[in-house]
């Protein structure tokens, strides 16, 4: 039977509950607080660890301990057009880690302070949008996902049918067949799609720049990270085609390289950045966009990690820090 003892009871005029002492909760050591029967509301203070602890209705957490996770998310890329195509945009760009910048020209995002034993978190890796091999607009990339941190496909690049290029995280280019503007980016995730001329298709835009600002047909550069521990750029948009037998650059960051040969397949968007690949001449194959990513970084000594099944990741360590990074497939993970 519990019991309740107290000294004194009084009324307080403030309208609420007041102690004169310290409150004395229960102690238990962990293994005496998992052989209780809880349910949610209960607190104790655990004296294994040193600290009082609440039942959630489905494990003990502690009260005020968070773990501050940085992350990278990246989309997919899209695959560029085909018929002086443009080059495919990026994959939006979001990044909370060390103040670095996210896309667009965005400043660096809040980490998340997630709370353990609490709840699930999806993590989704984004597909690079399919090459095309006919006369045609490119395919968008597909959203990258941590949490309620949503980066935006990439947008496909305009071809001889379909010249319009899409707009998506970063914006694809236009193709030749008619001049003018590319795609638009998405706000804080990357830049738009370079413009067309005659013979030109626009350079795909990356999460760092507009497509066409290396030149014309140029993808726009990605971003750089030391998320992991290195440097390393990403998200660049690729290359646009064209009429006169030239190659043209897919951005810094993994962009693939639009063509100007007639049947030449154009480059790929690497894998794992979010690039876009390159527009193609036409009759050709455009490049494919270049598969999302997102990477996850927090205290090693704050918690643990549990990668639920779906998900294709491996783990390292950074100095104090974990540094988890995902690279394909969709499921949920949590913090212990």
């Amino acid at each position: 039977m519990s019991e309740l003892k107290t000294n004194k009871i009084s009324t307080n005029d403030q309208n609420n509950v007041a102690i004169d002492n310290a409150l004395g909760l229960k102690s238990y050591d962990t293994a005496g607080r998992d052989a209780l029967t809880s349910v949610a509301g209960d607190i104790i203070y655990n004296s294994t660890l040193s600290q009082p602890q609440f039942y959630n209705g489905t494990a003990w957490a502690n009260f005020t301990d968070t773990v501050d996770v940085s992350y990278l998310v990246i989309a997919g890329g899209a695959s560029g057009g085909v018929g002086l195509g443009g080059g495919g945009g990026a994959g939006g760009y979001r990044s909370s880690y060390n103040n670095e910048t996210s896309g667009g020209g965005a400043s660096a995002e809040n980490v998340l302070k997630i709370v353990p034993n609490t709840s699930t978190h999806t993590v989704t890796v984004g597909g690079g949008g399919a090459s095309v091999s006919s006369d045609g607009r490119g395919n968008n990339g597909s959203n990258s996902i941590f949490s309620f941190i949503t980066s935006t496909g990439g947008g496909a690049g305009g071809g001889w049918t379909e010249a319009t290029g899409n707009s998506g995280g970063s914006g694809g280019g236009k193709s030749a067949q008619y001049t003018g503007a590319g795609g638009a980016g998405t706000a804080n995730q990357g830049f738009a799609g370079g413009a067309s001329v005659t013979n030109y298709g626009g350079g795909g835009g990356g999460a760092g720049e507009a497509g066409n600002t290396d030149g014309q047909g140029e993808g726009g550069d990605g971003v750089a990270s030391t998320i992991t521990g290195s440097s390393v750029t990403r998200a660049g948009g690729g290359g646009g085609g064209n009429g006169v037998g030239a190659t043209k650059s897919g951005g810094e960051g993994g962009g693939g390289d639009g063509k100007g040969t007639f049947g030449a397949t154009s480059g790929s968007g690497t894998a794992n950045t979010g690039s876009g690949g390159g527009g193609g001449r036409g009759p050709a194959v455009s490049g494919a966009g270049g598969s999302g990513v997102v990477i996850l970084r927090f205290p090693t000594a704050d918690a643990t990690i549990t990668v639920g099944a779906g998900l294709t990741s491996s783990s390292a360590t950074d100095g104090d820090d974990t540094v988890v990074t995902f690279t394909a497939g969709t499921g949920t993970v949590s913090w212990s």
